[in-house]
């Protein structure tokens, strides 16, 4: 189980920008898609059985998600070539940020001490925001349930259109 998660960042606050690779190889930055609401969700690690849910979550809802106007990114800290694997194997339509580096998931304060099965490491939480069009955070959902969640943007998208 993950330790208590306390976020820096609050709704309302502007959202950090970055630029980082994605799974193609090139490269995307999160002031692209003003104008736009931003679906970011990071997640652990591909191929683990949450974040495949996850993942094959926003895929399925994948045109609802268009028809509101969102662009969704996935954020973890593996490499570029973990993304493109996962992203092929599950036929993923949007974009997975490779932040190896973690400067993505500290910007956002989602990194932090997890403790499984008696062991305590570092690694990333599970947390969406959805941030506005305006390139401010609109909500945030630190705690999600995988099965669900992809469902809870779509309204929260709708409520806010």
């Amino acid at each position: 189980m993950a330790a208590k998660l306390e976020l820096k960042l609050q709704e309302g606050d502007p959202a950090p920008d970055f630029t980082a690779a994605t799974q193609d190889g090139t490269e995307v930055s999160l002031s692209d898609f003003r104008g736009r609401p931003v679906v970011l969700y990071f997640y652990p690690r591909d191929n683990t059985p949450g974040c495949t849910t996850e993942a094959c979550g926003f895929r399925d809802h994948w045109a609802e998600l268009e028809a509101a106007g969102a662009v969704v990114l996935g954020v973890s800290t593996d490499s570029v070539r973990r993304h493109a694997n996962f992203a092929r194997k599950y036929e993923l339509p949007f974009r997975l940020v490779a932040d190896p580096e973690h400067e993505v998931v500290r910007a956002y304060g989602v990194e932090g001490e997890k403790r499984f099965m008696g062991r305590t490491s570092v690694g990333t939480y599970r947390v969406t925001f959805l941030i506005g069009p305006d390139g401010r955070i609109r909500r945030i959902w630190p705690k999600v349930k995988v099965k669900e969640h992809a469902a809870e943007v779509l309204a929260a998208l709708r409520e806010q259109a």
